[in-house]
């Protein structure tokens, strides 16, 4: 039984459960790629479906529509897979669990993928309507967004006819986001060397944490796991002797690292030391966090005594060095727009193998000379300590502009349904509108969406009754559109 097919609007719903069923997360949206495509073809519309997953389909102008400009009406089709440590749902052939709790759709112990779900079930439900009024239409449904904008990178747009672009992947009514930061990854490897010693073996696990999308939420004085772990080695090296046998923490670039793990070694007896330092540590970390992120716990748990491999003591140093002075958070607020995060970094994986110390950081800025100058900030420091440094790069910034007739329109039109004037703003996060705006600046870009709470975490939720208003919302804009 459909759990959401008496919520209205029914076919945005409808199709929002249908997306929910098939397994869809970044690296691996064949499948939703498929379904896509064989949605066109049952609806006899033109498509392309590209190498990338991409898939792009037209819709011819409704009745007195013909000369109307076309609009580009755009989202990703690929989710943020998330779960809580107790699960065991799997993200590559498991549907998710929705659940409607009052006036919010939310998954059960996973993320939900309202980022970007809404915007395809908006698609599909006004590609499927021919009474809607709108002009000529290119759906643009692009894949492995999360991990990077892939799929926006890789299309070819060179068929595409719309001068307007209506992006759905905002997640606060009453805002148009008409700007975004620009981002890249700088990959830091150390090579290590172990030894083998004796001792006891001891898992220390710091979770507890909110999380969230390192873009939207790294002004929110949330804690990162990582960053917090190397925190925790370094004050426990000047209280105790210990080695580090592993160390992992985060999977996703993109999301403040909610949960770390280390195993140390220390003599036997030395147990109730690093017991202590933990406490201690817990204790200052839910004050400092007060407010924002006070759940945090470190658990401290004994594995036994035995023979482990560990990190040679100068290899231990230079990853704990680099865990504590890697950048962390908001590098420096916008100048010219009040309340934007200008620059900010997310050292969001981390991973100790046989061979080498990986550490990811995410770096985002609206000015590009200042995210160059955090990733050099970053390769710096990783050969300071004899390690390289991999640049990615990257995906540009969405840039203001100042003369805009969808942004007109889109005021004009919200102002007139809901009695006040929506708030214009840009964001600290990747939007594909800023590889499509490089491709044709002359492309004219909005983006806008339904209420979402806590994306990319297992607390994510999508409000019923935004999704609502923004749908007859979106058909008015595009009714007005002529």
């Amino acid at each position: 039984m459909a759990v959401l097919e008496n919520l209205e609007p029914s076919r945005v719903f409808h199709y929002f459960e249908e997306i929910a069923n098939i397994p869809h997360g970044s690296y691996h949206t064949k499948e939703i790629s498929d379904y896509l495509a064989a949605f066109a073809v049952s609806h006899g519309l033109k498509y392309r479906q590209d190498e990338a997953n991409n898939v792009i389909i037209w819709k011819d102008a409704a009745p007195g529509y013909e000369n109307a400009p076309a609009v580009i009406l755009q989202g990703h089709c690929d989710m943020v897979c998330e779960k809580v440590p107790d699960s065991n749902h799997d993200f590559t052939k498991d549907p998710l669990e929705l659940m409607v709790e009052g006036d919010y759709i939310t998954a059960n112990g996973t993320t939900l993928g309202g980022d970007d779900g809404i915007a395809v079930a908006y698609a599909l439900a006004i590609l499927e309507d021919n009474s809607l009024r709108h002009p000529p239409l290119e759906v643009v449904i692009t894949t492995d967004e999360e991990v990077g904008l892939l799929g926006a990178a890789a299309l070819d747009m060179s068929d595409l006819k719309g001068k307007f672009l209506i992006n759905m992947d905002s997640e606060e009514e009453g805002y148009l986001c008409v700007g975004c930061a620009g981002g890249l990854g700088a990959a830091c490897e150390l090579e290590v060397t172990y030894v083998a010693i004796t001792g006891t073996k001891l898992e220390i696990t710091i979770d507890g944490l909110v999380g969230g999308h390192s873009g939207a939420e790294i002004d929110k004085n949330r804690a990162n796991a990582n960053k917090l772990m190397g925190r925790f080695l370094y004050e426990l090296g000047q209280k105790t002797e210990y080695m580090l046998a592993s160390l992992e923490g985060g999977t996703k670039g993109n999301a403040i690292t909610r949960t770390a793990t280390a195993v140390i070694v220390v003599e036997p007896g030395r147990e109730a030391e690093v017991q202590e330092a933990a406490a201690i540590l817990e204790k200052h970390l839910r004050k400092e966090y007060s407010g924002s992120d006070e759940g945090i716990t470190i658990h401290c748990r004994n594995l036994g005594s035995g023979e482990a491999d560990v990190l040679h003591p100068i290899s231990r140093e230079k990853v704990v060095f680099l865990l504590n002075f890697a950048p962390w958070g908001v590098q420096k607020m916008s100048g010219d727009i009040p309340g934007l995060v200008e620059t900010s970094a997310n050292p969001g994986i981390l991973k100790l193998d046989a061979e080498k110390f990986l550490l990811d950081v995410s770096i985002r800025s609206s000015v590009g000379s200042a995210k160059e100058a955090v990733a050099e900030k970053v390769r710096y420091l990783t050969e300071f300590l004899g390690g390289i440094c991999t640049v990615g790069e990257g995906y540009p910034a969405w840039e203001y502009r100042k003369d805009s007739a969808l942004r007109e329109i889109m005021k004009e039109t919200y102002a007139e349904m809901f009695g006040k004037e929506p708030v214009v703003n840009a964001i600290h996060a990747g939007l594909e509108c800023g590889l499509f705006y490089e491709k044709s600046p002359e492309l004219d870009c909005v983006s806008f969406g339904p209420d979402m709470k806590d994306i990319h975490t297992t607390e994510e939720k999508l409000s019923i009754s935004s999704t609502e208003r923004m749908w007859r919302y979106l058909l008015k804009v595009l009714e007005r559109i002529k």
